[in-house]
């Protein structure tokens, strides 16, 4: 390993050392600060030449860690794909005539301060990608693909070259957490279309996808110590369509295939309401009292069904159901839920919660629930999801727990655009593009320190949509506006700015096939 390390360094460095003896190109000038990068960077420092990106480029990465070698291949996977290129990684066969490196440098520079800061050298012959983790150099990765232009320049040389701006970029994200949530319990979707999404986020420098796995409509992720949850429970959805659910062979799928573009999946048991699924499925854990009797509901109904708080079975239930999501998880987290539990006594919520929250610490993972859930005595490790009570999320953060912002006004995707959306709610407002890009994360709950913002998520709900078309046209443009607002500092983030950034995306957009809804707050460029 240490000799083939040394051999591709060398090539590099020769290759570095030799750019002033080949022939000169003459390049088109370039600006690299008026590419339509989303999320914006940190800084950008024109040169205003170009690196002629071709077929005889090469990717070299450092070898002390396997992952820069995976975000190399994965980088030219996508390049070849677009390109319909060969470009190879880590190859140093004397059969190739390399002009052209890009170089994915660990570095320990102290200038990189958070795990997924990264730089970008660009030059006319090289780009030199420096990160301390793997996770950095796969968000440089993100940028470097929205710098390759749509078109070839096939006027320069014999064969086509895809002219990157020269200059550098100095990038890092101003949240540590940047999550989506789709809820796959009111209507299920496929493996494939969430991977679709997984790899739209990734895109965008997202790193966690929540997963809303469980509700009254249905409960989506197998467990083999209770089986019934989804033989009983996963069989229905909202409007009354066949359901489904995952595996855990298709569970752990999802959470690699995220892990290979660093993301994290969040699993979310909701409980004790939003639970007429897994009542169903067995009845002993239904509270009685106020709540519902349990029974296949296709309906868009909350707040009426709940577990029962003093049963020591239901704890056992749970501990069972915790243990092997913990088992098939390996990100920190276990969302346990704790919203719009109206039937479930006081005295009981604040029980239930503080129990569950027990059982997840006990095998090994925090938890996260929505901010009612700060109402419980709370371990500091645990995190308080603000979706519509800033009270509970100052409370939670005066016990030391850190807060994501979700504010339903502003970031749920379910809310339709305007009047003319085709699906959607609207029981917290519209949201417009505008709406959804020009509020601030960090000044959203007034008096919450920042350093206690553990960072932002956009949730999806589900009850009007059931495919990725449906998922794609609430989730997109907005989807990518909040990307930015958990990415980029305050002072580079412009609704004038943005829109037309945003404008530009279409193309990639097109080749994704995705289906957008055509705001026309944004002039799209075709």
């Amino acid at each position: 390993m240490l000799s083939r390390a040394v051999l591709i360094l060398a090539v590099v460095i020769s290759l570095t050392a030799c750019q002033s003896k080949k022939k000169e190109i003459n390049f088109p000038k370039t600006d690299l600060s008026a590419v339509a990068l989303i999320p914006k960077p940190v800084k950008t420092v024109s040169t205003h030449s170009a690196f002629a990106l071709d077929s005889n480029t090469v990717i070299f990465t450092s070898l002390a860690d396997p992952k820069f070698e995976k975000a190399g291949q994965f980088l030219a996977e996508k390049v070849n794909a677009r390109l319909g290129f060969d470009l190879s990684v880590n190859t140093t066969s004397e059969e190739k005539d390399i002009e052209r490196v890009i170089y994915i440098n660990q570095s320990d520079s102290i200038s990189l301060k958070t795990p997924e800061s990264y730089q970008l050298y660009i030059k006319k012959d090289s780009i030199y990608l420096n990160a301390k983790t793997a996770a950095g150099a796969f968000r440089g990765i993100q940028t470097l693909r929205q710098l390759i232009p749509e078109q070839s320049n096939d006027t320069l040389t014999n064969h086509p070259l895809w002219l990157i701006p020269t200059g550098k970029v100095f990038d890092e994200p101003q949240f540590e957490y940047r999550g989506a949530m789709l809820d796959v319990a009111r209507h299920f979707f496929t493996i494939e279309e969430v991977k679709k999404f997984i790899d739209l986020l990734a895109y965008y420098k997202y790193n966690a996808l929540h997963l809303h796995l469980t509700d009254d409509q249905g409960w989506r992720l197998e467990i083999k110590s209770w089986p019934k949850l989804t033989e009983i429970g996963g069989q229905s959805e909202v409007g009354g369509g066949e359901g489904g659910f995952f595996t855990q062979e298709d569970y752990k799928g999802l959470v690699q295939y995220a892990a290979d573009r660093h993301m994290i999946i969040i699993p979310e048991i909701d409980m004790p309401g939003h639970t007429n699924a897994a009542s169903l499925s067995y009845p002993f854990l239904h509270a009685g009292g106020k709540a519902d009797k349990p029974r296949v509901r296709t309906d868009m109904k909350v707040g009426y069904s709940s577990f029962h708080a003093r049963k020591d079975t239901v704890y056992a239930f749970l501990d069972d159901v915790i243990g092997e999501l913990a088992e098939l998880t390996p990100g920190p987290y276990i969302h346990i839920g704790g919203d719009e539990s109206h039937v479930t006594k006081k005295s009981d919520y604040l029980y239930f919660v503080e129990k569950v929250e027990k059982i997840v610490l006990k095998h090994g993972k925090k938890a996260i629930g929505w901010n009612e859930i700060a109402q419980a005595k709370l371990d500091p490790s645990t995190i308080a999801q603000l979706w519509n009570e800033p009270h509970n999320a100052m409370k939670a953060a005066s016990g030391g727990s850190k807060i994501i912002i979700s504010p339903a006004k502003k970031a749920y995707l379910d809310m339709k655009y305007d009047s003319l959306s085709e699906y959607g709610l609207t029981w917290a407002g519209m949201i417009p593009v505008d709406v959804g890009y020009n509020w601030s994360p960090e000044d959203y709950v007034e008096g919450l320190p920042k350093n206690q913002i553990l960072g932002i998520e956009a949730p999806l709900w589900s009850e009007t949509i059931s495919n990725s078309d449906e998922l794609e046209y609430l989730a997109f443009p907005r989807a990518i506006g909040y990307s930015e607002l958990g990415w980029s500092n305050p002072e580079n983030r412009n609704w004038e700015d943005y829109k037309q950034r945003l404008a530009k995306q279409v193309p990639f957009l097109n080749r994704m096939k995705v289906n957008y809804y055509p705001s026309k707050q944004i002039d799209w460029v075709e």
